[in-house]
C-alpha cells in the first residue's frame, strides 16, 4: 500500500512499525532508522505529493493544521487518517470515500483493537455511498455535485434508481426514482437527474501516418467516440503496433488522457483470431492487415467499433470485459 506514517512519539513509531508501514516519518528524538523531522512543515509537501494514504499518529489538531494548506479537492487529495499512539481511536479525516480513508481507518482499527471514527453521513446511517462504490469499482465519477444530491436523497429515504447492463443493482437502490445512477460507457441519462459512472474498459486501437500530430489523432478519436455515444472517460488504454511505440502524437495523446499506451509486434497482432477489416496497403507497410482492430483485440478486447479512417488516422474501439 502506498502509505506513510507521521509519528511524534516513541509509542507512535512502535505502532506504525507494528502496522507494517515501511515509510515512517518520525520526530527527530524518536526517528532512529526512520525519516527524521524537526518540524512538520519540512515533510508535508513530500508526503502530500507522493503518498496515496497518510497516517498521522498523534493529536488530531496537529494533523488538521499540517494538512490545511494542501487540501484541494476530495477527488485528488490523499486519504488522511489520524489515530492516537495507542491505536484506540482511528479517525477518518480527509477523502473518506474516494480516497479510501474510511476503509483504511477500519482496517487499522481492526489491527489495533481500537475504534474507527467515521463521520460521513452515508456511512453513519448505513446508506449506499455512490463515490465509495465508484472508487471500489474503478469507475469515473462525472459529476461530484450529483453525488451529493444522490447522497442527500438517500439520507432523506427517497428512492434512488440504478441502471446498468454491466453491474447488478447494489443494495439500497431501485429500478426507478427521481434521482438515479447509470453505470456504463454509453452517453445515457435514463433518469430525470442522473449520476453517470463510467467504467474504464474501452481500448482505443489507433494507427496513423508517421508524424501525425496529437491534436489530429485526438480529433479523430473524439469523433469516433461521439458518433458511437461512448464517453471518453471510458478509454483506459491506447494500443497500436510496435512500429508506433515512439510515435510522438500517440505518446503525447496517451499522456494527455492519462492512459496506458501499449504496442504489439506484427507477429503478435497477426496471431489474433477474428474478422478484421483488411487493408493491402497497411499489410504491405506494417506486415499486419489491420492495426487498429487487431490492437483492440490484443488487449483481451471485443471489437465494438470497427475501423474508421480520416486524416491519415485509423481508430477502432474494443471493450475489455476483464476491466469490469
Amino acid at each position: 500500500m502506498d502509505i506513510c506514517a507521521v509519528c511524534f512519539t516513541r509509542a507512535g513509531v512502535e505502532l506504525a512499525e507494528g502496522l507494517g508501514i515501511d515509510k515512517i516519518y518520525a520526530f527527530h528524538k524518536y526517528a532512529g532508522k526512520h525519516i527524521s523531522f524537526t518540524g512538520i512543515s519540512e515533510i508535508m509537501p513530500v508526503c502530500w505529493r507522493h503518498y496515496k494514504y497518510i497516517l498521522f499518529i498523534g493529536a488530531c489538531g496537529i494533523a488538521v493544521r499540517a494538512i490545511a494548506p494542501f487540501v484541494v479537492d476530495k477527488k485528488i487529495d490523499p486519504a488522511v487518517v489520524v489515530c492516537d499512539d495507542r491505536g484506540e481511536n482511528v479517525i477518518s479525516l480527509v477523502a473518506g470515500h474516494i480516497g479510501g480513508a474510511n476503509r483504511l481507518a477500519r482496517k487499522i482499527a481492526e489491527k489495533t483493537g481500537g475504534r474507527a471514527v467515521i463521520t460521513t453521513a452515508t456511512d453513519v446511517n448505513e446508506k449506499f455511498a455512490a463515490d465509495t462504490w465508484a472508487t471500489e469499482n474503478n469507475l469515473y465519477i462525472t459529476d461530484m455535485e450529483m453525488v451529493k444530491k444522490i447522497s442527500a436523497a438517500l439520507l432523506n429515504n427517497e428512492a434512488v434508481g440504478f441502471y446498468s447492463k454491466l453491474y447488478e443493482t447494489p443494495d439500497g437502490l431501485y429500478s426507478d426514482g427521481k434521482y438515479g445512477i447509470y453505470v456504463g460507457y454509453n452517453d445515457l441519462k435514463p433518469f430525470d437527474r442522473t449520476l453517470v459512472l463510467v467504467p474504464r474498459c474501452i481500448v482505443a486501437g489507433i494507427g496513423c501516418k508517421k508524424g501525425t500530430d496529437k491534436d489530429t489523432i485526438k480529433s479523430v478519436l473524439d469523433k469516433v467516440l461521439k458518433d458511437n455515444h461512448i464517453n471518453r472517460n471510458s478509454v483506459y488504454k491506447i494500443a497500436s503496433i510496435d512500429l508506433k511505440k515512439n510515435e510522438k502524437g500517440l505518446v503525447e495523446l496517451a499522456e494527455e488522457l492519462g492512459v496506458d499506451f501499449d504496442t504489439f509486434t506484427a507477429e503478435e497482432l497477426n496471431s489474433i483470431k477474428g474478422d478484421f477489416t483488411q487493408s493491402a496497403f497497411v499489410e504491405e507497410t506494417t506486415g499486419v492487415d489491420c492495426v487498429c482492430e487487431r490492437a483492440c483485440a490484443a488487449n483481451f478486447g471485443k471489437v465494438i467499433v470497427k475501423k474508421y479512417s480520416e486524416k491519415g488516422v485509423t481508430v477502432a474501439l474494443g471493450e475489455n470485459v476483464n476491466e469490469l
